[in-house]
């Protein structure tokens, strides 16, 4: 991607109602501050939408954009897919085709938080590697399966790129900066952000160890959740989990007890059913094939413990559940519900 600064760098950002402002402007401020560094607008960017006029963030901030149809014929430097929540409502006939037309004539294209679930969409992903947003990872494995899913925080696959958002965008912003404007610039804005540490391409989403405000997981519980993660289709006993991490079921019981405040039985089947319920309101997956990708036996078992947890029937909440958000918590808890096995 490197460069000479011989002309003016123009960035086209698309974005959808509902869009995550901050990371949209975590990416921006970069070039921002590059351009005040070298003290020229090298960098240009324009908010884009299918029709145009103010379109409303997730936060409620309103931005004003140019409508598609007055900069599809352009040949900007970069292309960036900025959506959030429901991306599958944004992802259009007009912007699939503009997507491919960009794509086809050698620009730079990408997507922040839930962009990459539109670019593939427009089939420009197939064959390529791409992230979302952690929420989102399950609902792009369902939806693309000519798409190899990473859990990093940014990835680069050849004139494409995607990225989780929130402030894996500025990284990724001062690394387009530093991928034109060198060294120098790319260290000064970084400085001038007080974003002190650019994390690359092989950062996860969800690093192991301390949590970000000092807290340090037991190892075993890591471990445990690990197991979890790795097995929410074909579920694990808890005492399989247990014999595999040499460590007896009470014991394992005790350290959940303490570090997560509930059974490992319960988390087990909460996350099994967050997952569910993210394929739920972001694909259109029949619940049966839902059901069985979050480890549930039958359709009939898994409707009643969604029910439980999230206290609707997975059918309302795939039509609630896109409600824009003014918006749901996420996840929509329930008190624990106790139980005896994984179900």
């Amino acid at each position: 991607m490197t460069q000479p600064i011989d002309r003016k760098l123009d960035i086209i950002i698309l974005v959808s109602p509902h869009f995550n402002v901050s990371a949209t402007t975590s990416f921006v401020d970069p070039f921002r501050v590059a351009n005040y560094l070298i003290g020229s607008s090298i960098f240009s960017w324009t908010y884009v939408s299918e029709t145009g006029g103010p379109v409303e963030s997730s936060s409620g901030l309103v931005v004003e954009t140019a409508p598609l149809a007055d900069v599809v014929a352009l040949t900007p430097w970069l292309v960036v897919v900025s959506t959030s929540w429901t991306p599958e409502r944004h992802g259009t006939t007009q912007f699939k085709m503009a997507l491919q037309k960009w794509a086809a004539g050698g620009v730079i294209v990408g997507g922040l938080d839930t962009g990459a679930i539109v670019l593939a969409s427009a089939g420009l992903l197939r064959g390529k590697t791409a992230t979302v947003h952690y929420e989102h990872i399950d609902a792009l494995s369902e939806i693309a399966h000519d798409t190899i899913v990473s859990e990093n925080m940014i990835v680069f696959d050849g004139k494409f790129f995607t990225c989780c958002g929130g402030s894996a965008a500025t990284d990724l912003g001062l690394r387009f900066v530093h991928s034109v404007a060198g060294e120098s610039i790319a260290n000064a804005s970084a400085r001038y952000l007080f974003h002190h540490d650019v994390r690359g391409e092989d950062q996860s989403q969800n690093p192991k160890g301390a949590e970000p405000l000092g807290y340090v997981t037991s190892g075993v519980v890591r471990e445990a959740i690990d197991m979890m993660e790795a097995h929410l289709e074909t579920t694990l006993s808890i005492p399989e989990i247990s014999a595999r991490l040499d460590v007896s079921q009470r014991h394992l019981n005790r350290l959940f007890r303490q570090y997560v405040r509930k059974s490992p039985v319960e988390y087990y089947r909460d996350i099994r059913l967050d997952r569910a319920r993210g394929l739920v309101t972001q694909t259109e997956l029949k619940f049966s094939e839902i059901a069985q990708a979050s480890g549930f036996g039958g359709q009939v078992h898994f409707s009643r413990a969604y029910r439980k947890r999230f206290g609707l029937a997975p059918s309302a909440d795939r039509i609630e559940g896109r409600t824009p958000f003014e918006f749901r918590a996420w996840p929509m808890f329930k008190p624990d519900i106790k139980s005896e096995g994984v179900e």
